[in-house]
């Protein structure tokens, strides 16, 4: 009888494997007919960011939707209107409950966002972070700019246009890795390489052009001899340049921002910013949707579903960036 029992699991164990292989085998089929990478307009994938009327996410969206018409899927854009990590979550939460074929995130705050996307990896709902990252969640990628590297390459531009030498200062927008990452790899590059430069004060900015913009002036106050100024987020930029402007200093205390929003490439053309660094937001967008798209429909090896512990997706992936300054700032305004 024993015996017996024994026989029967095994084939409906068996059988089971046999299903989940034929519903793989069919789910990757599905996705290359007539020899092309291709899904359906049923499919559809989902974006989710906070402070969803930045500009700096339009490029961001535009490479997720330009892979979205590639692949001919649907593709949608939601993000919490204001800074405010319970608003993401809840705008995510609402994402998970539609069952999509795929979430791109960027997280407002690394801990606080790990338990939900760990909930809707668990519902079978893939997901992968770009611009900022969750390292503990179960999420599959992070798409994104190598932020202490892209504070090295600030840090070398700040040092080239001060003289390699004076003080210099740092805004910065707490909670956040990537603006984590680039403030160490600023502060750790002036102190390893240039012995005649000191970061005097790191302040807050919030990601808002008013209160940098005080916490530059502040910062003016306190340190009259501030050589230049680190800001690393784009409407941080601005506030900063609007106080040095107040404290008569333009030109001769030097400010690198980040990213090209309009306001921040206007103030690099008529000099009250020097340089910012420019990301490869459309980069973003345009692989999170592609890698979505791949485990969706188990096309990747080895595939996710299988338990295998080697991960289907690269883990990081650095989407680029460059520096701006006068002399190419006209190839970064919207054409």
């Amino acid at each position: 009888m024993k015996k017996m029992m024994m026989v029967y699991l095994v084939l409906i164990i068996a059988f089971g494997v046999y299903v989940f292989m034929y519903r793989m085998d069919d789910k990757r089929s599905s996705a290359w007919p007539d020899g092309g990478l291709h899904g359906s307009i049923g499919e559809n994938y989902v974006m989710v960011t906070f402070q969803s009327g930045m500009e700096y996410w339009k490029n961001i969206v535009k490479g997720f939707e330009d892979g979205g018409d590639a692949l001919g899927v649907s593709v949608e854009y939601h993000g919490a209107t204001q800074y405010d990590v319970q608003e993401q979550i809840t705008v995510l939460e609402q994402v998970i409950a539609k069952k999509p074929a795929g979430i791109a995130l960027s997280a407002i705050d690394s801990d606080a966002l790990t338990a939900t996307i760990n909930k809707a990896v668990d519902a079978g709902i893939p997901v992968v972070l770009f611009d900022s990252d969750a390292p503990d969640s179960k999420a599959y990628s992070f798409l994104a700019t190598n932020n202490y590297d892209a504070g090295v390459a600030a840090a070398d531009k700040m040092a080239q246009i001060v003289g390699r030498q004076g003080e210099v200062g740092i805004i910065t927008q707490s909670g956040q890795q990537n603006h984590s990452d680039r403030t160490s790899g600023f502060k750790e590059t002036i102190a390893s390489r240039y012995p005649a430069m000191s970061v005097v004060e790191v302040k807050e900015g919030k990601g808002d052009a008013m209160i940098a913009k005080a916490a530059a002036a502040d910062m003016l106050g306190k340190h009259p001899d501030l050589k230049g100024i680190f800001v690393t987020e784009a409407s941080g930029g601005t506030g900063a340049a609007d106080a040095v402007i107040a404290a008569n200093r333009t030109g001769k205390v030097k400010i690198i921002g980040f990213d090209t929003n309009k306001e921040t490439l206007d103030r690099i053309s008529d000099g009250t910013i020097s340089a910012t660094i420019a990301q490869g937001t459309w980069n973003m967008g345009y692989w999170s949707l592609q890698y979505l798209f791949h485990l969706h429909h188990g096309l990747t090896v080895p595939a996710p579903t299988l338990g295998n512990d080697v991960s289907p997706l690269p883990p990081r992936v650095d989407t680029g960036i460059t520096i701006v300054t006068r002399e190419n700032v006209k190839d970064y305004y919207a054409k």
